[in-house]
């Protein structure tokens, strides 16, 4: 038996650079547990999700409360391809207003990125199907914080309301 994988990056498509969540997860209940987490946490929230399943039928689940970034989270699941991932889409939301929610829904097993960045989502694929193996989030550090920076980062946090 031939026991290779093939290697690729896959860029999620993101054209107003929203806030996304890329994880994984383990059973079909994931889709409605992830939707009640997500409302629950932030009333009002504009979100759309899309869950690749793994077995049975193998379709890509979805749902939402915004049908734009319902398609945005189907058509990115679609180019990813790989088995119990999920991608939620944020509108006017970030991923720390969610990710308490979403870490306690129990079918979630690993959350491999939360950001606004670019991502490019590096997949293994074999006969049998596809993998992530992780995440290229944003780009790589072009030098070292120093007391100005500290200054900004410290002052931006209590501007954005995170910090007293």
């Amino acid at each position: 038996m031939d026991a290779t994988a093939k290697l690729t990056l896959v860029p999620i498509e993101n054209p107003d650079e929203l806030n996304l969540i890329l994880g994984q997860s383990h059973f079909i209940k994931t889709v409605e547990d992830l939707h009640e987490a997500l409302v629950t946490a932030m009333p009002g929230i504009q979100f759309g999700l899309a869950f690749c399943e793994a077995s049975g039928p193998c379709l890509i689940r979805h749902s939402g409360t915004n049908e734009a970034l319902e398609q945005l989270a189907v058509r990115n699941a679609e180019a990813i391809g790989a088995g119990h991932s999920f991608l939620v889409f944020l509108k006017d939301a970030f991923p720390i207003n969610v990710m308490g929610a979403v870490k306690r829904v129990p079918e979630i097993c690993h959350i491999f990125c939360a950001t606004a960045n670019p991502v490019q989502v590096v997949i293994a694929e074999s006969e049998q199907g596809r993998g992530i193996l992780g995440v290229i989030d944003g780009v790589a550090p072009k030098g070292i914080e120093d007391d100005q920076g500290i200054q900004q980062r410290k002052d931006f946090l209590r501007r954005i309301g995170y910090k007293d």
